[in-house]
C-alpha cells in the first residue's frame, strides 16, 4: 500500500526529492530506490525526522513498535495510518497525546489507482491538514470522509475486505462456465469483462443498483431464474452475514492490538 501511494504521488508530479521511506530490509530498500528514485532509510525515526506528513503503512501487529520508535516529533507532523483496526487513542498513546492523526482504510485496488479510501480525522487535525491527507490518499483512488471513528470497522468489512467477495463470485462464475463447456480462457474473460461492465454501469447510472437489477431481469427469463435460485440458496443473507462477521473481527483486532 505504501508503494501504491508513492507511485500515485509521483504520477501526480509530486517531486521525488520530497519523499522518503523506511524499510528495514536492505534488498527491499534498494528495490524501492530503484523503482521510485526516492530516499529510503533503514529505520522509521530517520525517515520521519523533519517530515510534514508521516504515513504509517505497517501491519497492525507492528504498529505499536513502529509508532513508539518514532515517538513525539518536533515540529509535529500529520500522521496518516493505513493499518486496519488501530484506533487514534492508541496511536496517540504511542506517538504522543498531541499527535494529529488521520485514519485511512484503502483497499487493494488502490495498487492500480482504482481504490476507495475512507478517512477519519482525529480532534487534533486542522481543516488544512484534512485537505492534505485527502490529497495524498486521492493518489490511490476515491475518498470518503467519516464523522464517526467506530464506522471504520464497517468500512474495513465493506470495502477493505470487499474485493475478496467479488473475487470469490468471479471465481465461482468462471468455474461454472468451464463446467458448462466453455474454455477456461473464454470463461475467465467473459466473467471479468462482465464484472467491469456491471461496475461501470453502477458508477455511471443515474439510478441505484436495485433499479439496474430490475431493468435486466425480464419476467420469466434466464436472469430471473438465476436470481430466484440465488435467493433460495440464501445468497443475500449469506453476504450480509459475511460482511457483519468481517466487521466484528475488525473490532476484535482493534481490541487486541490496542491492548499492547
Amino acid at each position: 500500500m505504501a508503494g501504491s501511494l508513492i507511485g500515485g504521488l509521483l504520477a501526480d508530479a509530486y517531486p521525488p526529492a520530497l519523499l522518503s521511506a523506511a524499510e528495514p530490509l536492505a534488498e527491499q530498500r534498494e528495490r524501492l530506490r530503484s523503482r521510485f528514485g526516492i530516499e529510503v532509510m533503514a529505520d522509521n525515526a530517520s525517515a520521519a525526522a523533519g517530515a510534514d506528513v508521516v504515513v504509517l503503512a505497517v501491519k497492525p501487529q507492528r504498529m505499536a513498535e513502529a509508532a513508539s520508535a518514532i515517538g513525539p516529533l518536533s515540529p509535529a507532523p500529520l500522521f496518516v495510518t493505513v493499518a486496519a483496526g488501530i484506533r487514534i487513542a492508541d496511536l496517540q498513546r504511542w506517538l504522543g497525546d498531541e499527535a494529529a492523526v488521520v485514519r485511512a482504510m484503502p483497499n487493494t485496488p488502490a495498487l492500480l489507482g482504482a481504490g476507495v479510501t475512507a478517512l477519519y480525522a482525529g480532534a487534533n487535525v486542522s481543516p488544512a491538514r484534512r485537505e492534505l491527507a485527502e490529497g495524498i490518499l486521492r493518489a490511490a483512488g476515491a475518498v470518503v470522509w467519516l464523522d464517526d471513528e467506530s464506522l471504520m470497522d464497517a468500512v474495513t468489512a465493506l470495502s477493505g475486505s470487499g474485493p475478496a467477495y467479488f473475487f470469490l463470485l468471479m471465481e465461482t462464475m468462471a468455474a461454472t462456465g468451464v463446467e458448462m463447456g466453455l474454455s477456461p480462457e473464454a470463461s475467465r474473460l467473459l466473467t471479468q469483462e462482465t464484472a467491469i461492465g456491471a461496475a461501470r454501469m453502477a458508477l455511471e447510472a443515474d439510478v441505484d443498483v436495485a433499479e439496474l437489477r430490475r431493468r435486466v431481469t425480464s419476467p420469466g427469463g434466464t436472469t430471473e431464474a438465476a436470481l430466484n435460485a440465488m435467493h433460495e440458496a440464501g445468497l443475500p443473507a449469506s453476504v450480509r452475514g459475511a460482511i457483519l462477521a468481517a466487521r466484528d473481527r475488525s473490532r476484535e483486532l482493534a481490541e487486541e492490538t490496542g491492548s499492547r
